[in-house]
């Protein structure tokens, strides 16, 4: 009966350790499982944040590009609106001018063209004025010349005895001053004597044979010719050799 007895308490030691040795494997593959599965979650978890990550990237380059397309698109439309011509609204048709507007563009052009207008008359009338002075003068010059004649034959005609007498010396001294007025307000004789005959300064009234002269020299000056400032008053009267 003992010996049957602890038979039974073996069994039964022998079924306490199995089930023990079983409930610590069991427990031992639940530790390793719970520690895969927090490693899976891990990685999972890891892997999502990655994901936001490369989604959050993505959004971010796809803002930019938009971004970028939404300024080209304003440059594109800032362009067209610069093509577009000026004074015409939707359509191509022109914006209404302001009735002020209208009226203060007239009045500006009417004087610009009044001012320019006035401008030209003042230069014609200046060009007028000019020429008249110049004729006025022209015509005073050649009634003073036949006095400028008769005063250089006189004071030729004097001999070297009666140059020192002094009514000689004063009619000297009055011809010179004459020709220093004239002189100043543009009046300058027309070299002839020795130079080539030009019939813009020159009057030919006689023609002589002199091998001592080239052809077409002025051989003598018989009246003296004067010009006021750029134009002739008298042409000097020569006599051409040749």
């Amino acid at each position: 009966m003992e010996e049957k007895m602890s038979q039974e308490e073996m069994v039964k030691e022998a079924v306490e350790e199995a089930k023990a040795k079983a409930a610590k494997e069991t427990a031992e593959d639940a530790g390793v499982e719970e520690a895969d599965q927090e490693a899976t979650d891990q990685e999972t978890t890891d892997s999502e944040n990655d994901a936001d990550d490369v989604s959050d990237e993505v959004e971010e380059e796809e803002d930019v590009a938009e971004d970028e397309e939404d300024a080209d698109s304003e440059e594109t439309e800032k362009g067209k609106d610069a093509e577009k011509p000026k004074g015409k609204g939707f359509f191509g048709k022109k914006n209404k001018k302001d009735k002020k507007d209208e009226k203060i563009e007239e009045l500006t052009d009417r004087l610009t063209r009044q001012m320019a207008e006035f401008d030209n008359f003042r230069k014609r009338t200046d060009k007028e004025k000019s020429q008249m002075y110049e004729i006025g003068a022209k015509d005073v010059i050649e009634k003073i010349l036949p006095v400028v004649d008769n005063f250089e034959r006189g004071l030729a005609a004097v001999t070297e005895e009666e140059k020192a007498h002094p009514f000689m010396e004063g009619m000297e001294k009055i011809y010179k001053h004459l020709m220093t007025t004239l002189e100043e307000i543009g009046v300058k004789p027309i070299e002839a004597a020795g130079q080539e005959f030009d019939p813009d300064f020159h009057n030919a009234v006689m023609h002589v044979e002199d091998e001592n002269l080239g052809e077409n020299i002025v051989a003598e000056e018989l009246q003296k010719g004067y010009m006021y400032r750029d134009h002739v008053v008298r042409h000097s009267m020569v006599k051409v050799a040749n």
